[in-house]
């Protein structure tokens, strides 16, 4: 898989040829201005600016002090709702959405089901019990949630996959209450395939609705509709979405903020520059708040990269985003070195990272953090995006450094039991007592001498 010359490449470049913005990090070391930009890629966050926040802070107090009403109006100012303002759907409808998908599209939907299902019978978390001295078990029993909101972006575009990619492990799990809610378009329709897939996963709620309003549905409950709160939110979404999951934190669990997309490719000189381009538009697409980045060894190779790109662009669809997306976010990150390449990828952390490099397994050692790795040029990210079976709902802006996908766990919890006899309290008496004396609470102490009283301990 041979790169083109420099020289062809300049000299195939089309007129007004996208040209990726460029950061070379050999500079970085004496270019206080390259290292403060290579800084503030590694560092971007994924928490919405305050101002965000603050909004969507305003909106959730609206839909927690009025319910129904604050939902519906927010629909009709932002868009989301239904014509006639109904918010709930049953299952009856959902399943007959179902009955009414065109066949191929079924079999798509129950394939792409059966491998994600497939991937989270594999993760149930299991109890175990440990015996810490004769007489002292502690058990850490698993369980799943009670009630789960699913959050499914919608509006201009259904997403029928993030449906099924937050509810089979929700299922997966032994959740007992699933809650979608997601925004019909701008004429107030529901995707009918996103409806056909909730009947297919045997959804018990749909809830019509998007952004911040959406999240205080789940958060806090529709008392006049007869929605319960929920117990965790999980699911991706916009800036908004992203800030109304962080602000429902402490009445809720969420599962992460799962913001706008973001991708990126390590390459080398050996890959195929027309599947590393359509890897780039690929995450382009996502939006133009969607970062498209290129790390690599080789200025050559991105230059082929970069008229690969222009290639590809002419008769896309969706162009005008593609090249909204990848003149603002997209990016070329030029590294000395294989190994300051790998620095920078588990610096920044991203959400999905394609790799094509020579040496590809032994990249992949070094890859400590990403969302989820797309391993080879036999590997696109929308075969995980749709149907290989992994999870897309994946950590953004570098929290991939410590979180992990959306999993099974996500849909549950621990509960320690503590179970202690005579003996094994005897055991732990003085430890207790103690360490209860330095810290100054004297009646944990009194709660364990007591136990031993004369008279106490044959009750």
């Amino acid at each position: 898989m041979s790169t083109p010359p420099v020289e062809a490449t300049a000299r195939d470049r089309p007129a007004g040829q996208i040209r990726l913005r460029r950061l070379d990090l050999a500079t970085a070391v004496s270019e206080p201005a390259v290292a403060a930009e290579r800084d503030a890629l590694i560092r971007r966050g994924a928490v919405p600016d305050p101002a965000v926040r603050e909004q969507a802070r305003a909106m959730l107090a609206q839909v927690r002090r009025d319910g129904d009403a604050a939902v519906r109006a927010a629909n009709e100012r932002y868009g989301g709702g239904r014509p006639d303002g109904r918010l709930l759907l049953d299952p009856a409808e959902l399943r007959a959405a179902r009955d009414l998908l065109a066949p191929r599209i079924r079999a798509a939907l129950e394939h792409a089901i059966a491998n994600v299902r497939r991937f989270a019978d594999d993760q149930r978390p299991v109890s175990t019990r440990t015996t810490i001295l004769p007489d002292v078990e502690i058990e850490r029993r698993w369980t799943p949630v009670e009630r789960v909101g699913c959050y499914v972006p919608g509006g201009s575009a259904p997403y029928p996959s993030s449906l099924v990619m937050t509810v089979v492990p929700a299922r997966a799990a032994g959740v007992h209450r699933v809650i979608v809610a997601s925004p019909a378009d701008a004429e107030g329709r529901i995707d009918p395939v996103l409806l056909g897939a909730a009947g297919l996963l045997e959804v018990d709620t749909f809830l019509v609705a998007g952004g911040v309003q959406a999240i205080g549905a789940l958060a806090f409950g529709l008392p006049a509709a007869g929605l319960a709160p929920v117990d965790r939110i999980v699911g991706p979404g916009s800036s908004w979405v992203t800030a109304a999951k962080i602000e429902v934190v402490g009445e809720v669990g969420i599962d992460m903020p799962a913001g706008p997309s973001e991708g990126m490719v390590l390459a080398d000189g050996t890959a195929t520059a027309a599947i590393v381009a359509a890897d780039l538009i690929t995450q382009a697409e996502h939006g133009p708040d969607s970062p498209a980045l290129l790390v690599t060894t080789d200025a050559g190779f991105a230059d082929a990269v970069e008229v690969e790109i222009g290639r590809q662009l002419v008769g896309q669809p969706r162009r005008a985003i593609l090249e909204r997306s990848l003149a603002q976010l997209g990016r070329v990150v030029l590294a000395p070195s294989l190994a300051t390449a790998i620095e920078f990828v588990n610096a920044y952390a991203p959400e999905h990272l394609s790799v094509h490099v020579a040496d590809v397994e032994v990249a992949v050692d070094r890859l400590r953090n990403a969302g989820s790795l797309f391993v080879g040029p036999w590997a696109p990210e929308s075969a995980g995006d749709y149907a290989s079976g992994a999870n897309h709902v994946l950590p953004t802006g570098g929290l991939a450094r410590a979180t992990g996908p959306l999993d099974v766990g996500t849909f549950g919890k621990y509960v320690q039991v503590q179970r202690i006899g005579r003996e094994g309290l005897a055991a732990l008496r003085d430890t207790i007592g103690t360490l209860a004396a330095a810290e100054g609470l004297l009646a944990h102490r009194a709660a364990v001498e007591i136990r031993f009283a004369p008279g106490e301990e044959r009750r």
